[in-house]
This record gives structure tokens, sequence and C-alpha cells, in this order.
């Protein structure tokens, strides 16, 4: 496949620019944006052959999960199958922002997408481009870090589509993302768990809680 390269407005995007990145979303196509925590690959969680192509673009393990962006806590609700106090303790504290929040999935969340564990992580970012993406499909878009697996998380439109060219759709390039990548927290458990470090310090979510 070609990888299309269009420029975008981080802090106001141009609506032609959303409408071709919603248009190939809805064909089940895999699009790369810059976000509050570096360039993410966005896909319909709900396409099968989407999450494949996110697999495959990657050259991710079959048998991991993937996150999800969403656009309010409403959205989170609708998505889960429980959410517990802790959830909105910190969805109300740091998001929008670069938490991920694990929590148990719905039945309408395919399997896949949990990597047959049956929970979810979700995330609302601050990014403008990602938050009017899903208003204009009115859905959560999968939301993995733009990278071939085992290589660093893209920084800039041009180095995504340096690395994955050929390997994803459409690449909106907003220039640079100095942001640190996202945390992780798991709150599935009795006790919360860190997953993955990013630019939330485990102590300020501890404190949180």
């Amino acid at each position: 496949m070609a990888t299309d390269l269009v420029e975008v407005n981080p802090d106001n995007p141009q609506p032609e620019v959303l409408e071709r990145a919603a248009a190939a979303v809805r064909r089940g196509q895999v699009v790369a944006l810059p976000t509050d925590a570096l360039y993410t690959l966005v896909a319909d969680p709900f396409s099968l052959g989407a999450v494949a192509g996110v697999f495959r673009a990657k050259g991710r393990e079959a048998h991991r999960s993937l996150p999800l962006l969403v656009g309010d806590i409403v959205m989170a609700e609708e998505l889960a199958s429980e959410l517990s106090n802790r959830f909105f303790i910190l969805a109300r504290r740091f998001w929008p922002g670069p938490l991920t929040i694990i929590v148990p999935a719905s039945a309408k969340v395919p399997l896949k997408i949990t990597g047959n564990t049956g929970r979810l992580a979700l995330r609302q970012s601050r990014s403008r481009i990602a938050n009017d993406l899903i208003a204009l499909l009115n859905q959560p878009l999968v939301a993995t870090s733009a990278n071939i697996s085992g290589h660093p998380t893209c920084r800039s439109g041009i180095e995504v589509f340096g690395m994955m060219d050929g390997r994803v759709d459409l690449v909106m390039d907003g220039g640079m993302c100095a942001g640190a990548g996202a945390t992780t927290v798991d709150i599935t458990e009795p006790y919360w768990k860190l997953i993955k470090a990013g630019a939330i310090d485990e102590k300020e979510i501890g404190e949180c809680l």
C-alpha cells in the first residue's frame, strides 16, 4: 500500500484533513496522528480488518491488547462492564491527559482488542486532532504508539512516514510531539498497579487515590 502524508495544524485541525482521516478510518484503514503522548496509530476498534491492520503495521504479536482513545468519561462508561470509584477519581483528575486506565471490558468490545484478557486500556487525550476525529466518527479509536514493535515511538510525522511508509494508510503530520508517553495504571484488581511509567508520576497517582 502507498502511504499518504498530509500536513495538519495540531491546534486547529483543518476540517478537510479531519474528514479525510475519518473516511480512512471508516474504510478500515490505519492512520497515524500526533497526540499529547507522541505519535499514535488509530483505527476502528470494531472492525476486525482494521485491528489486524494495526497488528500488521506494527509487527506486533497477535496476543497483545490494544488501548482505546475515548472522547469523554461517558464513552468510557459504554465500553466498560463496570467502573469503580478509583476510575472516576483518576479520570476526573488526569483526563484529558497522558494517563491510560485499565478497566474491565464490556461485551461490546471485541476480545481481540483486550488480548483475550477481558481488560481494556482507556485514555482521553488532550490532542485536539484526536478528539475532533473521535467526535466526527462518534466512536472510540484504537490508539497504539506509532512505531514498529521494538523501535522507539516516533516524535514527528516525517519520522512516522520514514519508519512506516507502506505499513499505514495515512500520516497526519502535525510537526514535533515533545511530550513523554502516557502512564498506564491497572485498577481491575483490589490493589492498583503501575503497568507502564510515563508522563504522570506513580507518586501522583498514589496521592490521588
